[in-house]
């Protein structure tokens, strides 16, 4: 009996299909048990989900999207058009040198290509789901990633995100994910990337718990930014910023 493929929970858009926003769980380092969908690194990841599926519903046409609403109107009948897709992966670890997880992404995307070709993608991960965004958005049809509390360790390569818009977002109490990496990731990105950010949420841990609001707001912002032109100006001082500042905006 083969292998089973990972498992992927789909939230379709309101109307036509516009762009999808594929979003990517955590795990460890090692493990190759299953993921069952009461996995708390799995579960985290449904209300960010959730989050980005109503506000995919909303009412403003996207800018440069296939399909969009009529020219200079800013509308769209069937709002933002986005369809979410959240993976599941078949093993929890990374498991170099096979890197489970990456393969794991690249096969969402192929589905994804297959059932909407040509359309844009964004890709929301967290922890190690964050390091696997960064590892396939060289993938052409992705914009850009929402990296949650990466785990990026010392020489994570940047080439995958070279002309992609990056949002790494940290908080300063994470004991599972080092901040201080994913900074030098972030610096290490900037020279390839088309814009990189980063927000680093005060007393805030590896769980996005305490101060989960702030989480989806930048999360949502940073899509909608990507798909709609329009994230309601929560970005718009951090793509503005120069030099290292860019990089360490208190939140």
């Amino acid at each position: 009996m083969g292998e089973v493929d990972p498992a992927v929970s789909v939230w379709p858009a309101r109307g036509r299909t516009r762009a999808v926003v594929l979003v990517l769980h955590g795990g460890a380092e090692q493990g190759t048990g299953t993921v069952p969908p009461w996995k708390l690194a799995y579960v985290r990841m449904v209300p960010i989900a959730r989050a980005l599926h109503r506000a995919g519903r909303g009412n403003t046409g996207f800018s440069g999207v296939p399909g969009g609403g009529a020219p200079g109107s800013g509308r769209s009948p069937d709002g933002h058009g986005v369809e979410v897709r959240l993976l599941r992966n078949r093993r929890y670890g990374w498991n170099a040198p096979a890197e489970d997880p990456v393969g794991d992404a690249r096969w969402a995307l192929e589905r994804i290509r297959e059932d909407h070709p040509g359309l844009p993608v964004v890709l929301v991960g967290h922890s190690m789901g964050a390091r696997v965004a960064l590892r396939v958005a060289d993938d052409p049809a992705v914009r850009g990633v929402c990296a949650l509390a990466p785990w990026t360790p010392r020489g994570e390569p940047v080439e995958a995100v070279a002309g992609k818009s990056v949002l790494v977002v940290h908080g300063t109490r994470d004991r599972m994910t080092s901040p201080a990496e994913s900074h030098a990731y972030a610096e290490r990105a900037a020279r390839v990337a088309a814009r990189v950010a980063r927000f680093e949420i005060a007393n805030e841990g590896h769980a996005m718990l305490r101060r989960a609001r702030v989480w989806t707001r930048l999360t949502l912002a940073f899509t909608l930014d990507l798909l709609a032109g329009d994230d309601g100006g929560t970005l718009r001082g951090a793509w503005a910023a120069t030099g290292p500042d860019r990089l360490r905006i208190p939140v």
